[in-house]
């Protein structure tokens, strides 16, 4: 008896790298050409009301192809990776449902990687051991030892704490709260998990112009925020409730300007903060990038070969 043909895995183009590197027009135009629609990959760009400082497509650039998964929750929501896989699945179904193809477009690996592999299932967030973790960290940041909770990371994971910034406190926390749970490292978990099996066959590019390109690169986008009104946006998202006390409202740029709109900086000095802390960005968004196995690392200004690349993605066999 014959072995029955396997089905194949749904295509996706997932077009991805550090931020400023070009890939929102570039991830449109890949959509016009192949006749797709565009699944949003950035974990700050689900949020309502903020705008320039995440640099979402342009209504004009909206118009040109479908986007899903913009502008979805308001700012006091908490919108986990986890929502974002379900959420991302069912947009990517209906995409392939009318006949188009899917184009994942953003920066936030930890997204990425939930839609293509799923998360690990370790049960919900423990608010109270959160809460507890985060006023530990306060009082050990007014004592002058900011590292604190990186440091009990390292003593109970260390392949963990390696891969987890010091300043990413917010990952810190879910590693250690994981640990305590279950007894087990993140990385014992993450053995266990597996993620060998992608439920899509992708196309992984990472668009990267080089190191001394994004500098300028990010440096004018910085500029150009401000210049756009960002201020007044952040003002704005101020009057409207949302204060600095909100995860969405503590990304780079907005927690810049917060300080601006407290009265405490001005902008000569936050428009250097915001360029430093956005290279510094982009330096992790790199590292966290070189460990995908599968990613093809293209300059932008290859367009003609990034073109190319995908239109063998569709055609192979």
């Amino acid at each position: 008896m014959s072995k029955p043909a396997s089905v194949e895995k749904p295509r996706v183009v997932i077009v991805t790298g550090p931020t400023a590197s070009g890939k929102t027009e570039l991830g449109i135009r890949l959509a016009e050409e192949f006749d797709g629609e565009i699944i949003n990959a950035d974990s700050m760009q689900v949020y309502r009301f903020l705008d320039i400082g995440t640099a979402k497509a342009t209504p004009e650039q909206r118009a040109r192809v479908p986007h899903h998964l913009l502008d979805i929750v308001k700012p006091n929501t908490v919108y986990s990776a986890g929502t974002y896989a379900q959420d991302a699945a069912c947009a990517a179904e209906a995409i392939l449902a009318r006949g188009k193809r899917v184009f994942l477009v953003g920066g936030t690996g930890l997204y990425i990687r939930a839609f293509l592999y799923g998360l690990i299932d370790a049960g919900g967030a423990d608010a109270h051991f959160r809460n507890r973790l985060e006023e530990e960290h306060r009082e050990a940041v007014q004592e002058g030892d900011s590292q604190r909770l990186h440091r009990r990371l390292k003593s109970v994971d260390p392949e963990a704490a390696a891969r987890i910034h010091p300043n990413d406190l917010r990952r810190q926390i879910r590693a250690l709260e994981l640990a305590q749970r279950s007894h087990k490292s993140v990385s014992t978990i993450r053995d266990e998990h597996g993620f060998a099996e992608s439920r899509y066959r992708s196309l992984h590019l990472v668009i990267d112009p080089g190191v001394e390109e994004l500098k300028l690169r990010i440096d004018l986008r910085c500029k150009q925020m401000i210049e756009q009104g960002l201020l007044q946006e952040v003002r704005k998202l101020y009057r409207a409730g949302y204060g600095p006390e909100l995860r969405s409202m503590q990304g780079i740029g907005y927690r810049h300007m917060a300080r601006v709109v407290e009265g405490t900086n001005v902008l000569t000095n936050v428009l250097l903060e915001m360029q430093r802390d956005t290279r510094e960005f982009a330096r992790r968004q790199r590292t966290w990038l070189r460990k995908v196995p599968d990613a093809i690392w293209m300059n932008p200004a290859d367009e003609a070969a990034i073109f190319k690349k995908v239109a063998e993605f569709y055609a192979s066999l």
